[in-house]
């Protein structure tokens, strides 16, 4: 499995145990489909649970700037990206 794949797959178990999404299993999720509104569905709380479990387990920092985090937290994929870059664990 490639790099970004693999860790594509790593955060969806990280959503779903994050936000106990019990009807949900990771392999449910398409890395390419939105995660607000249409998509998953989440919401702006939510968002904020993500930031936290992805600081803590990559060492990445999510800022306050709106318009980054509406890109960052588009889908799974934009999520891998941008921990890939920001990485530090």
């Amino acid at each position: 499995m490639q790099a970004l794949e693999q860790l594509e797959a790593e955060i969806k178990e990280l959503i779903v145990e994050a936000l106990v999404l019990e009807d949900l299993i990771p392999a449910d999720i398409v890395s390419e489909e939105p995660l607000f509104v249409e998509g998953l569905g989440l919401d702006s709380i939510d968002a904020l649970e993500i930031a936290v479990v992805l600081e803590q387990r990559y060492g990445v920092v999510v800022d306050d700037d709106a318009e980054a985090n509406r890109e960052r937290f588009a889908s799974v994929r934009s999520l891998a990206h941008f921990v890939a870059k920001g990485r530090t664990r």
